[in-house]
């Protein structure tokens, strides 16, 4: 096993990634005959071909594909035994990249990133705002260390278990029903040039003026209200209530979410409008343009300007937020300060 080699393992995951020796060589920074060579005398030494060559490109073996799902665990090794040797008397030193999912980076990822600060105020500390798909192809090349994602009920069923990842549920995100509020009262009046309220304030349904509102495709309704023009329900919204709204979606994983869940409501959702930006859909709401489901994470910092109604829907839609990280990767010091951060951030869920 003296013949094997941290460096081979990670240019034969490279090699996976890219589907070229070239790709390879352009991601892991070398030249492409420096690449070549070096897996050359690799199948020489260990008497195992590791790829093959084609017009198309290259793939790898089975002894390829074999060594290359080991180049996480090997790179999350080496980078524990770096660090507990550099934190010996406490960590005090180290790196940790983060990726994680819009809404998680107004939320979670200030207060891990708040935490880690103080906790480990040597640790160096990167971020980039990706989805769920992305951030783990991202950890599964090790460009990041830890994955915050999000996953809906069924999306198991499609999904293969990727034997060198590891996931912990960290809580659920319920979902609301954002839609505009189409009429008030008589005699009332919606107020104008109000600030607009977070939806911290109006999901509790504290100081709300009474409005009546019109769903787009459901009954009259009235509800609490305060100062400011937003509605927050308390009463769980069927989505078939809204069977002939036109509605806007979000990302791809969300806006099959979506349809998925209408479908089980009985319907097709009419999308003619998609953003995952939640700031961008309430606008759009508050215009009239169409309804929306947004989780509680993204409306916790996002305005709620006048004429919007929020409403929870059925519990069961709640989408679960988790924390990936490479198989092993728990025992790099830098990365267990940042799941210990991630699990306290994660009371933001309660």
């Amino acid at each position: 096993m003296s013949d094997l080699d941290p460096q081979l393992l990670r240019v034969l995951r490279a090699v996976a990634d890219a589907g070229s020796i070239t790709g390879a060589a352009a991601a892991l920074g070398y030249s492409q005959p420096a690449v070549s060579q070096l897996l050359q005398r690799a199948e020489q030494r260990l008497g195992h071909t590791l790829v093959l060559r084609g017009a198309r490109g290259v793939t790898l073996t089975e002894a390829g594909v074999v060594l290359a799902d080991h180049a996480l665990h090997v790179h999350a090794a080496l980078t524990a035994a770096r660090e507990d040797l550099d934190a010996i008397g406490g960590l005090t030193r180290g790196r940790v990249r983060i990726a994680g999912f819009p809404s998680a980076s107004s939320t979670l990822v200030p207060a891990v990133l708040a935490s880690l600060a103080v906790s480990v105020p040597g640790l160096s500390t990167s971020y980039v705002e990706v989805e769920p798909p992305e951030a783990l192809d991202l950890l599964r090349r090790g460009e990041v260390d830890v994955a915050l994602t999000f996953t809906y009920v069924g999306d198991e069923v499609a999904a293969v278990p990727d034997p060198a990842l590891v996931t912990r549920a960290l809580g659920r995100d319920p979902l609301a029903l954002v839609t505009p509020v189409a009429a008030v009262p008589s005699g009332g009046s919606v107020a104008s040039g109000a600030s607009g309220a977070s939806v911290a304030s109006v999901a509790s349904g504290a100081s709300v003026a009474s409005v009546a509102s019109v769903r787009p495709g459901g009954p009259d309704h009235v509800r609490a209200a305060g100062p400011a023009s937003s509605v927050a329900g308390t009463t769980v919204v069927d989505l078939a209530s809204q069977r002939g709204a036109r509605w806007i979606g979000g990302c791809p994983r969300c806006r099959g979410h979506l349809l998925a869940s209408c479908a089980t409501a009985g319907f097709t959702p009419d999308i003619v409008l998609e953003t995952d930006n939640a700031a961008a859909v309430v606008g759009l709401v508050a215009a009239g343009l169409g309804v929306a489901l947004l989780p509680r994470l993204a409306l916790a910092t996002t305005v709620i300007p006048a004429g919007v109604s929020i409403d929870p829907v059925d519990e069961d839609l709640a989408r679960r937020v988790e924390v990936v990280v490479a198989r092993g990767a728990e025992r790099v010091p830098s990365v267990r300060a940042t799941l210990d951060a991630v699990r306290a951030a994660a009371a933001l869920l309660a």
